[in-house]
């Protein structure tokens, strides 16, 4: 289906860069934003978007769809309904096509957009799943098959960054995205190349590797919020030697989270998987949206019989 024009798209407002509290202050943040909080509660005016204080509104411009909730985010589609577009490699430059799912209304604003790598051998049917599932949350997203099934996870950052500059400044969805408001995610070695892109691209608002496999262990330099999904039993890329190095390289200062899935192998990300689904949507409306809205599923850390394992590093700027 090719995306029609919106009358209702707008520019996307200038975002600021995003200046981090030091760690050892947040905690002290988080006591005084509760108490004024308490103290002074807005009231929604009658007429108030999915009943969010008009307040709210103004203070959080990425703020987009009604209040989460466990259902919400765990459920298989969100509240924004969704339309799809192929991107034939013909047409595009430095990936090899893909599928872009969005939000069919800008009547909210523009969106946040996420480039998502499938991982060694495979093509983008293998991460297809997440298309839909974040796009219907209130993103435009792209599911990308790479110049070949065999480039190793470096090519594959590169290819991410290909694809979300495509999406926000080339694609037929152009006016749909916020070019300031970018994430990454992946499989495997696309995983990986997600890892590689933040690492090129400080700018990026979010990345996610699922599994992720790289020859790297070291990523102090990444200044993207970054959470890393591994699984228990994955013996392809061991958490050992994988997920559990690129977390703790990750810089202390980061918003950063480890999330280890329980006896899991290294291929469930590529099929739909509740608990990858509902902590990375959080995740990315956290920081590509801003959305506080989210922290409540991120911090205090998530327990549960799917989680084996979740570090943090709560609470967040």
């Amino acid at each position: 289906m090719q995306p029609v024009p919106d009358s209702q798209s707008i520019p996307p407002p200038t975002r600021p860069t995003r200046r981090r509290l030091p760690r050892a202050l947040r905690p002290l943040l988080a006591l005084a934003l509760t108490a004024a909080g308490l103290a002074a509660l807005p009231v929604a005016p009658a007429g108030a978007r999915d009943g969010a204080p008009a307040t709210a509104l103004a203070a959080n411009p990425y703020q987009r769809g009604p209040a989460p909730t466990v259902a919400s985010i765990e459920a298989t589609r969100g509240p924004f309904a969704i339309a799809q577009t192929t991107v034939a490699a013909s047409s595009v430059s430095g990936f090899r096509g893909g599928t872009i799912y969005y939000p069919t209304s800008t009547a909210e604003g523009t969106f946040g957009a996420v480039a998502v790598s499938p991982g060694f051998t495979s093509s983008q049917s293998a991460v297809a799943w997440l298309g839909p599932r974040l796009a219907s949350q209130g993103f435009v997203v792209i599911t990308i098959d790479s110049l070949s099934v065999y480039d190793q996870p470096a090519s594959r950052g590169t290819q991410l960054l290909a694809a979300v500059d495509y999406l926000a400044n080339s694609s037929s969805v152009r006016t749909r995205v916020d070019r300031n408001r970018l994430a990454v995610m992946g499989h495997s070695m696309g995983g990986g190349g997600s890892l590689s892109a933040a690492a090129a691209r400080p700018s990026l608002q979010a990345a996610i590797p699922l599994t992720g496999w790289h020859t790297v262990k070291n990523w102090s330099s990444v200044r993207v919020p970054t959470l890393v999904i591994g699984a228990e039993n994955d013996t392809t890329a061991p958490v050992s030697s994988h997920s559990e190095p690129f977390y703790t390289s990750l810089p202390a200062s980061l918003d950063k989270a480890y999330l280890e899935l329980n006896a899991a192998g290294h291929s469930a990300p590529t099929s739909p998987n509740v608990t990858i689904a509902k902590y990375s949507i959080s995740w990315l409306k956290r920081f590509v949206d801003d959305d506080t809205r989210y922290e409540q599923f991120l911090c205090p850390a998530p327990r549960g019989s799917a989680i084996q394992e979740y570090r943090d590093t709560c609470p967040h700027s």
